[in-house]
């Protein structure tokens, strides 16, 4: 497993580089063809959500984006996690993780997890949000991810939101040519 990690500043032109990036590294790591552009979205909307609430809350702190390549825990983060033997058992995935440091203003309203990220989606006319579409709520662009990603999991803290989406890794190597 490698982990390859970028951060941003809180500017748009840089959502472009973290869309880039997420999409070459998935394209490296075996993702199927058929879902980078998945990835390329997911990624973009993930990190142009970071980018608004960070020019409103904090925009001189950094925006974290963390390409995850492959299964298993990671040896670096955690020293302790044992690494599966290769019996190949636990499916290969390829995660991407986004980190921003702006406070969540629900983190205590979002206790429950199941409830629907629709809830609220469209915004009364003079609604709406610095640097948003007008109609839409800022939760759009994390149902799209969640619409995009195989996997999804949002965490809102007070100290900012971790959003972590994840794809399945196909067979092939693509930088050996042969299957795994």
């Amino acid at each position: 497993m490698s982990t390859i990690t970028l951060t941003i500043s809180a500017l748009p032109a840089h959502v472009r580089t973290a869309r880039l990036m997420a999409a070459t590294v998935a394209r490296r790591a075996g993702v199927a063809a058929s879902a980078i552009d998945e990835i390329r979205l997911a990624v973009g909307e993930a990190c142009s959500r970071a980018v608004a609430a960070h020019k409103l809350h904090c925009p001189e702190q950094p925006i974290l984006l963390q390409l995850i390549d492959g299964g298993g825990p990671d040896p670096v983060a955690d020293p302790r996690a044992e690494i599966p033997s290769g019996n190949g058992s636990a499916p290969r995935r390829f995660e991407v993780v986004v980190s921003d440091q702006a406070p969540s203003k629900d983190a205590e309203e979002t206790a429950n997890p199941l409830e629907p990220l629709l809830d609220g989606l469209f915004l009364d006319g003079d609604d709406t949000p610095p640097g948003g579409i007008s109609g839409f709520s800022p939760g759009l662009g994390l149902a799209v991810i969640t619409g995009l990603a195989d996997e999804v999991s949002i965490d809102p803290r007070d100290t900012g939101t971790v959003v972590r989406m994840s794809w399945p890794l196909t067979g092939d190597d693509p930088r050996s040519g042969e299957p795994n």
